[in-house]
């Protein structure tokens, strides 16, 4: 069994907010606090990132139309004594899913993490 860092990104949507570093903000924070009433703070939020199609520069994910916005949220734990990287993605979506009922969720990346000691099960 080994330990895996799975990272997912999140669809988060703001309503109300003037400007997409407010909504990244507000983002970020009501996904933490969501995360940390269900005990679930070893879960790392960050804001995402996403390419400029034309330059390829990075750019904050978030879209904002009618003071409502659309922020791509990166979720990030490490899921210990999973079997597979398979397993370690269905263990992360269970534990963040049920945390973030009606967030989509989509893993973007599993890394075996040879780091981590395994926790005695």
């Amino acid at each position: 069994m080994s330990n895996y860092v799975v990272a997912m990104e999140a669809a988060w949507l703001v309503r109300d907010v003037e400007n997409s570093d407010d909504a990244i903000g507000v983002a970020v924070s009501e996904a933490g606090k969501r995360l940390n009433d269900q005990d679930l703070d070893y879960v790392e939020v960050e804001a995402g990132v996403t390419g400029c199609p034309a330059c390829g520069e990075g750019l904050d994910a978030a879209f904002l139309a009618a003071n409502t916005a659309l922020v791509g949220l990166v979720l990030e734990l490490t899921v210990f004594n999973a079997d597979s990287d398979e397993h370690a993605q269905r263990i992360a979506k269970s534990e963040v899913g049920g945390a973030l009922r009606d967030v989509p969720l989509e893993v973007i990346d599993v890394i075996e993490d040879g780091d981590a000691p395994a926790e005695e099960a």
